[in-house]
């Protein structure tokens, strides 16, 4: 059985600036290893900037649905095509805010399969069920 690697994944939420792009891929450069897989989820806005960086990078979300009529919505494969390796899916907050059920969480994580993304599946209790 292959041993995975170790993986620091930082989400940015909805923050973040052109500035911490270029800030962030520098000192991810300077630590990067081969025992270890950093990944940041930025912004959507953001994920253009980081393709140029050499960093390893994913989206906070993509939808479940395919290229159509879903304003605001995120085609996995848009994201898949800047290069962007993974995608979060799943997130306690997409849950809670926008009512994301565990159907929608699975068609999402297939979506991200189907086009190549590899789908980070959040589990876990909000702030305040902890």
């Amino acid at each position: 059985m292959a041993t995975r690697k170790p993986m620091v994944a930082g989400n940015w939420k909805m923050n973040g600036s052109l500035e911490l792009v270029e800030q962030l891929s520098t000192a991810i450069k300077n630590v990067q290893s081969d025992e270890l897989d950093i990944v940041v989820f930025p912004p959507f806005p953001l994920l253009s900037s980081l393709q140029q960086q050499n960093v390893t990078f994913g989206s906070q979300t993509v939808s479940e649905n395919h290229a159509g009529a879903f304003t605001g919505e995120v085609d996995a494969q848009l994201v898949k095509d800047l290069g962007a390796t993974f995608t979060l899916v799943g997130h306690s907050e997409r849950r809670s805010i926008y009512g994301e059920s565990d159907d929608v969480v699975a068609d999402k994580f297939a979506r991200a399969q189907q086009v190549g993304l590899t789908p980070i599946l959040c589990v876990g209790e909000s702030e305040q069920q902890r």
